[in-house]
């Protein structure tokens, strides 16, 4: 069973991914291997200073955040930038998701073998795939999924929660939002909305349900 998570910026998607892998969900997270694959003398690190130059990169070889965050999302940013830079990332991370898939699923088959060789039922994985963009790359992401999940809370909400736990300006955190799928683009492609305003006790109490049905 493969699950597509995704929501908007600061909407709570990280504290539903972090539940459902406490129900026993195996989480691929985009966000980490968009990390792994700009790590210090990465492919993707040496393609990314060929692109945009040396000033994407730290002394110490590591991407330079801060100034990607100004020439990528920035309203001053190249028209193109964005796309860009996900021309050099995203084939990166699917090959790393897949790798990671398929390792969970050898894992789960060794498992089920001991299982049934001990007269117990066989197991079968729940991959929730936490994708962040998944409305963008919908089209192009090399999985299918039986069902998407989108967590949702209003602009204004996100916006004052990127402002006090991320300490990002107002202008940085609406650039944040203009470079996403919009609320509409994310709810065309679930089946399930989240809505993260809502009592953390409910909103885990439709997660459990959820993920009961999924089992």
């Amino acid at each position: 069973m493969r699950i597509g998570l995704t929501g908007g910026i600061a909407a709570g998607k990280s504290t539903v991914a972090a539940h459902l892998k406490g129900l026993g969900a195996c989480l691929v997270d985009y966000d980490q291997l968009a990390r792994q694959v700009v790590e210090p003398g990465s492919v993707g690190m040496r393609r990314i200073v060929r692109e945009f130059g040396a000033e994407a990169m730290n002394p110490d070889g590591s991407l330079n955040r801060r100034w990607m965050a100004a020439h990528v999302f920035s309203p001053q940013a190249a028209p193109d930038a964005r796309q860009r830079l996900d021309e050099i990332e995203h084939p990166l991370i699917y090959q790393r998701a897949q790798e990671l898939e398929r390792q969970i699923v050898e894992k789960y088959r060794i498992r089920t073998v001991e299982r049934e060789n001990s007269g117990q039922s066989s197991l079968s994985p729940v991959i929730v795939h936490d994708v962040p963009l998944l409305a963008e790359v919908i089209d192009t992401i090399p999985f299918s999924f039986d069902h998407i999940l989108t967590v949702e809370a209003p602009e204004e909400v996100r916006i004052q929660r990127m402002m006090e736990a991320r300490g990002m300006s107002r202008e940085q955190a609406e650039g944040r939002i203009r470079h996403q799928s919009s609320r509409g683009q994310r709810e065309a492609i679930a089946d399930v909305v989240i809505d993260s305003t809502q009592p953390i006790e409910q909103m885990f109490e439709r997660l459990d349900m959820l993920f009961a049905q999924w089992r």
